[in-house]
């Protein structure tokens, strides 16, 4: 992509396409289609996406960019909790696709209906995934790989778990939704932004008969918490 236009102009030819894409097929729709749909040149056209699966990621470029900006504060403001800021960093990537959700929902429909595209999207959901494993390795020096790794896949798949019932839907989701997922999520690889709170649920003690089975002591203990 070598120019950036405004999201406005790009949302047209972005809704002329998959407009297109459903009505006719993303494979008998040619570029030259969509430019005289959308009321701009070929040129221009190329200028701004590149290519026919470009119009359909090309929010994703910019929002990676985005993102990088807003993980990349080292030496400046850096997040005083890197976990968090991985969290709030998708959270953005939702609100986003949350702003115009019909648009969300023919992107989606297009991209099921096209092997390429719908491989694309893989790569492109791996791409978010990777961005958050380097930033918290970069942001917590000594960190595990394997926890960087856990962590942002798990925010990831969160994400998408949620995206997911907004595009799939007919009725809006809550970002709100996402943050309660996201609490979970930081409670359970205890790094929380709330420490004092973190600190108490350290610690379990009980206590239990030899005798009672292993998987009622499992039914108690989960019961109880």
């Amino acid at each position: 992509m070598t120019d950036v236009a405004p999201t406005s102009a790009r949302n047209a030819v972005v809704a002329a396409a998959l407009d297109l894409f459903a009505a006719q097929g993303f494979e008998a729709t040619s570029v030259e289609q969509i430019a005289q749909a959308a009321g701009v040149s070929r040129s221009t056209f190329f200028r701004q996406f590149g290519g026919k699966d470009d119009v359909v990621f090309s929010d994703h470029d910019v929002l990676l960019a985005e993102l990088r900006g807003f993980l990349d504060r080292a030496g400046r403001d850096p997040h005083e909790n890197p976990w968090a800021a991985a969290c709030a960093a998708s959270v953005e990537v939702f609100r986003h696709f949350a702003a115009e959700p019909e648009l969300a929902r023919r992107r989606y429909a297009v991209v099921r209906q096209v092997p390429a595209l719908r491989e694309r999207e893989i790569v492109t959901v791996f791409q978010y995934e990777r961005l958050f494993d380097e930033y918290l390795r970069g942001a917590l020096p000594g960190l595990d790989p394997i926890d960087a790794v856990a962590f942002a896949a798990a925010v990831t798949a969160v994400h998408n778990h949620v995206l997911r019932r907004l595009i799939r839907g007919t009725e809006d989701v809550p970002e709100q939704v996402l943050w309660d997922a996201y609490d979970r999520l930081l409670h359970r690889f205890g790094v929380h932004p709330d420490g004092e709170q973190d600190r108490a649920d350290d610690v379990v003690i009980a206590s239990f008969p030899r005798r009672m089975p292993a998987a009622e002591v499992a039914r108690r203990l989960r019961d109880a918490l």
